[in-house]
């Protein structure tokens, strides 16, 4: 984006003492929003929202140091959003995992102050020949979030066609822990899963999770709020949703982590992902004119 294009942005868009545009890491053209509650920056590539940092708290998102900020290239941490599907893509391959609406531009839509002092923004999906090509289906995408003392991150689906679709989703949310051997999550306890670690098999969850390996699992039939419960930090992480039937839990722990090249050293000690998604069984079928919203609000309490 040349500099006329982030004049032009900031000139409809920004709000003094609330929200501006800048040239970010990497050339990413980015939304810094500051207000009195909580602090937060958010990518127009990927709609990515990569930080979320309530006043007098630690950073509630992980984002890493070593991530790889480039057009084209996903981020690694913070909120990516996996659209219109989840994983790999049913009959193609070559397509890539988690879709392609966190790697291509979204373009800004709404900025407005709430009347609690939170900033509201919201984004819409750019639709080229190559996402068409990907996605033949009618369709638009909003992602619409609120930065206040919660953060509220909402997925819009909508239905412009005329015949019925099936998506698969998921806010990808990367959360900053003191030492993934000092934290727990609750709220899932008897639900069934699916264990994609060494084979896909399904489980069910006994107690809190606890995480001492690679962790990639899919929670089916989830509609509960998870708690992140962060000894190290003294603090519980509340995940609310609206719209989410999956939860995923995923650490990759040492192996894949290194592989990946852009955890950097032990970098997968300091994060966990709990994603509010709506995943293999659970995919949505979006009919004719309707919407559907994929929504999650974040939340952080001292921990008793």
């Amino acid at each position: 984006m040349s500099s006329t294009d982030l004049t032009a942005l900031n000139s409809r868009f920004a709000i003094p003492g609330h929200v501006q545009f800048k040239e970010g890491p990497g050339g990413l053209i980015v939304a810094e929003i500051a207000n009195s509650l909580a602090e937060s920056t958010i990518a127009l590539q990927g709609a990515h929202v990569m930080t979320w940092l309530p006043r007098a708290q630690e950073p509630v998102l992980w984002l890493s140091r070593f991530g790889k900020f480039a057009p084209g290239k996903s981020i690694r941490g913070g909120v990516p959003i996996c659209w219109p599907w989840f994983g790999p893509h049913a009959e193609d391959a070559k397509l890539p995992g988690h879709g392609f609406a966190r790697t291509v531009m979204w373009e800004v839509l709404e900025t407005r102050v709430q009347p609690d002092g939170a900033t509201f923004i919201s984004f819409g999906l750019i639709e080229t020949d190559a996402t068409r090509a990907q996605w033949p289906h009618s369709s638009s995408a909003q992602l619409r979030v609120t930065v206040g003392a919660e953060l509220k991150v909402e997925l819009a689906t909508r239905n412009t066609g005329s015949s019925p679709f099936q998506i698969g989703e998921a806010l990808h949310t990367y959360f900053h822990i003191s030492d993934v051997a000092d934290m727990e999550i609750k709220g899932l306890e008897g639900c069934t899963y699916l264990d994609k670690v060494g084979g896909t098999t399904s489980k069910t969850q006994q107690g809190a999770i606890v995480i001492e390996s690679e962790v990639d699992r899919v929670y089916l039939d989830t509609e509960v709020d998870c708690l992140i419960e962060d000894r190290g930090l003294k603090r519980q992480i509340r995940i609310s949703t609206r719209g989410s039937h999956s939860t995923v839990v995923w650490n990759p722990w040492i192996e894949k982590a290194e592989k990946m090249g852009d955890f950097g050293p032990e970098g997968y000690r300091g994060m966990v992902c709990v994603e509010s998604a709506n995943a293999v069984n659970n995919v949505v079928t979006v009919l004719p004119g309707a919407e559907h919203i994929l929504q999650a609000v974040i939340s952080v309490e001292a921990l008793a």
